[in-house]
């Protein structure tokens, strides 16, 4: 009787686990992060240049009223010869300019809010993380008791002391906004003070000030850039807001907010006027908060493979 010999086929390369599809299946997904927050990056640049570019870009004065052309619906033609490319309002403003200028309050009361809260939460943040003790109590403290004050409450006592106005909008918004770059910041530098680097510089004789500007400050830059950014969707949303209540930019400075709140009385008659401003509003917003979102994922190299 022959005897069989023993198969020598190789099991099916199907039955082994695919060791290199994870690290595939990751760099695909870093690739289109990285084109989502580029692109989310472009938007806000655009967004930057019609604020800045709002005078020779705006086809009419947005603070000039004509009340013969009130109400006028998006249009191509016009009495004048000009287009109203989104209507006019109640005071027969151009629609379309308001928003173009409303672009420019709203970036430049967003970033400058960023950046002030930024460097005031940043400060806290590693000051606490560093220091530790009795610093780190008084800060935490300081942060609870923001995030249980009503913000409301708070802008309208700053703002019925300094009176409305651009400055006193900035320091509203950033005042509320420093909590959170502070108790970031605080959790990750608590964790890179107990590294033996730093250790080793404290033996080293290196000063706590030059430890935290050479060694901690470039380990957190990452997450204070991802933090500003999604902060940044928040003041300009925070803006809109308090615009709309009458407690921020005061007419008849465009603003997307107060063009919102000025439109609410003509929805069933003229809704273009509350309509494109809150339109751009949102559609801001949502870029630039899925652009943090991005960042994050981007930089961050735990959530790379997720």
């Amino acid at each position: 009787m022959t005897e069989r010999a023993p198969s020598t086929s190789l099991r099916p390369p199907t039955e082994f686990p695919d060791l290199a599809a994870p690290a595939t299946i990751s760099g695909a997904r870093a690739r289109r992060t990285a084109r989502l927050a580029t692109a989310g990056f472009a938007f806000v640049l655009v967004l930057g240049a019609v604020a800045v570019a709002a005078p020779w870009l705006a086809p009419h004065d947005p603070t000039r009223q004509a009340l013969r052309g009130r109400l006028t619906a998006p249009t191509l033609e016009a009495a004048d010869g000009r287009a109203r490319l989104l209507g006019t309002d109640h005071l027969g403003r151009d629609v379309l300019s308001r928003v173009i200028y409303g672009a420019r309050v709203s970036l430049v009361v967003g970033v400058a809010a960023v950046v002030v809260g930024g460097a005031l939460g940043a400060a806290l943040g590693i000051a606490a993380g560093f220091r530790g003790g009795f610093t780190d109590s008084v800060i935490m403290t300081l942060a609870d008791a923001q995030l249980a004050f009503p913000f409301i409450l708070l802008a309208i006592g700053i703002i019925a002391v300094l009176g409305p106005s651009f400055p006193t909008l900035i320091v509203v918004i950033a005042l509320s906004g420093w909590v959170n770059y502070a108790r970031i910041l605080r959790s990750q530098v608590l964790v890179l003070r107990s590294r033996e680097f730093v250790d080793a510089i404290h033996a080293l004789g290196g000063s706590a000030l030059r430890v935290i500007a050479r060694h901690i400050l470039p380990n957190v830059l990452s997450s204070l850039v991802v933090v500003a950014t999604l902060e940044l969707a928040r003041a300009i949303v925070l803006e809109a807001t308090l615009s709309f209540l009458g407690l921020g930019i005061q007419p008849p400075t465009p603003s997307w907010g107060g063009m919102i709140h000025e439109g609410r009385e003509y929805l069933d008659s003229a809704w273009w006027i509350s309509t494109f401003p809150g339109l751009v509003l949102m559609l801001t917003s949502i870029v630039v908060s899925r652009t943090g979102d991005w960042l994050r994922d981007l930089l961050d190299p735990t959530l790379r493979g997720e």
